[in-house]
């Protein structure tokens, strides 16, 4: 795929691609967000489990 295949196509998508309403933005931000305390509740959990494991790696 050559470069002017490429910005012809790229050309073709900004042109139907739409901004989203409030609604959607809005369910957008909170599934970001949902996703991103959930990946820092497994953080947390694995944290709380190698300081409930003796011996762990970061014992200290």
């Amino acid at each position: 795929m050559g470069i002017k295949s490429w910005l012809t196509q790229a050309a073709r998508t900004l042109k139907l691609a739409v901004k989203p309403g409030r609604e959607e933005l809005w369910l957008s931000i909170k599934i970001s967000l949902l996703g991103i305390g959930v990946i820092g509740l497994i953080g947390f959990v694995i944290k709380l489990l190698s300081w409930a494991i003796p011996g762990g790696a970061s014992s200290g």
